[in-house]
């Protein structure tokens, strides 16, 4: 009994012992550079001092610059070991100190400007730390994803201080003029999201909107975390982009959702507005029985997809005459949808991919969801709209021009599909 205790602690030993895959991996470049870079941070340190107080180490002079002897700007007291983690891994360097005459026969600190005080990481690590975050894992497995790169010098602790430093970026961005932005058309929708409120699991919705340029570049203008797509909800977003200067857009692509369309129709009344196809597809479906989805569905893209608005026409109301009698709830929901549902054809042709639908932010939803798919609740609403944002902001994600951008200065037409059935 005793051999097979001591037998079974000697075998954990030995696997905590064992080293991880790649812990064995030598690289002597590496290994190289990282012994090089303390003495190269120290003496720029020093290089910096000696241009600030005048005279370099042990001098007891004043340096002669451009034909004058500059005087003494203070004097060193020694230097303090700081441990700092970069690109190159962790090490410990000597940070030298000085008073500086600051007058009045009174002295300061000397602060170096480019080791900024208590700076315990450079900037390039912070970002990698972060964009390591932003690409699909969480503040735990960060240690072990950089842990060959920074020594295992971060944990999910750093990780998360890394991360609340994008705060002051996300902010601005919040607080932007878009007065000089060319926005023609918006694209709005929006997501729902876990997060942690009050120590519970609570959905919210993610409000998002995404602006098209006259170029025909999208780019994200607003995310705001609200407790539901209200009325009240949208409009506070909406209000927002208009007091910092957002145009009146010419063209609209919404989701459905009642309460968006209240709240455009209250602040931009009288701009089409194109419904998505896609949204109403799923509409139908719920209305009709599961056997009936697929001739429902064949139905609906012969319709949607018709090469000519006058096609368009006529397939709406072979539709609406066959649906009537097979599935009257399915007629009903393609009726209820009205004119706003073939709104794109007033664009032209070139155009219709892009405006049929609010693919783009379901695209950008995809790709949130797969990010935090390691997070099965995001620790607090703001975290989750500023990680909707820096995901874009970081590049990670990225948004091309719309199909038949070179045709956005066209105007919509004033032609309506023929509702009469």
């Amino acid at each position: 009994m005793t051999m097979t205790t001591m037998n079974a602690e000697a075998d954990h030993r030995g696997a905590e012992a064992a080293p991880y895959l790649f812990d064995d991996w030598f690289d002597p470049i590496e290994a190289g550079l990282r012994e090089r870079v303390r003495g190269f941070i120290e003496a720029m340190l020093e290089s910096e001092l000696e241009a600030v107080l005048a005279r370099p180490r042990y001098g007891r002079h004043p340096v002669e610059r451009d034909g004058e002897v500059a005087g003494a700007a203070g004097h060193r007291h020694g230097h303090r070991t700081r441990r700092l983690t970069g690109t190159f891994g962790a090490t410990e360097i000597a940070v030298p100190r000085a008073r500086l005459n600051a007058g009045d026969g009174k002295t300061a600190e000397w602060k170096s400007k480019a080791l900024r005080a208590y700076q315990r990481r450079t900037q390039a690590a912070d970002a990698l730390i972060a964009s390591v975050y932003l690409s699909g894992t969480n503040t735990r497995r960060v240690r072990r994803a950089l842990a060959a790169l920074f020594g295992g010098a971060i944990g999910k602790d750093i990780v998360s201080r890394t991360w609340r430093k994008v705060k002051t970026d996300w902010d601005a961005w919040n607080a932007r003029s878009l007065a000089d932005e060319p926005i023609v058309r918006l694209i709005l929708d929006g997501t729902m999201v876990r997060v942690r409120l009050d120590r519970k699991a609570t959905s919210i919705s993610l409000l998002v909107i995404v602006g098209v340029r006259e170029d025909g570049q999208k780019v994200l203008l607003a995310v705001k975390n609200m407790g539901g797509e209200t009325t009240e909800a949208w409009r506070i977003v909406l209000d927002d982009l208009v007091a910092r200067g957002l145009r009146r857009p010419e063209f609209l692509i919404v989701d459905g959702g009642k309460g968006l369309d209240a709240a455009i129709t209250t602040l931009w009344d009288g701009v089409p507005v194109q419904r998505c196809t896609v949204h109403k597809h799923r509409n139908l479906l719920a209305h009709a029985p599961e056997r009936l989805h697929e001739e429902v569905s064949a139905d609906y893209t012969d319709m949607i997809y018709a090469a000519t608005p006058e096609e368009i026409e006529i397939r709406r109301k072979a539709f609406l005459r066959k649906w009537r009698l097979k599935c009257r709830a399915v007629a009903d929901s393609l009726e209820e949808a009205g004119e706003r549902l073939f709104a794109f054809t007033r664009l032209p042709p070139s155009q219709w991919k892009s405006a049929r639908t609010t693919n783009a932010i379901e695209r950008l939803h995809e790709e949130f969801k797969r990010r935090i798919k390691t997070q099965t609740v995001l620790p607090s609403a703001e975290t989750a709209a500023m990680l909707f944002w820096a995901l874009m902001a970081s590049g990670q994600i990225s948004m091309r021009k719309i199909d038949g951008w070179w045709t956005l200065p066209d105007k919509p037409l004033d032609f309506q599909i023929d509702l009469a059935a």
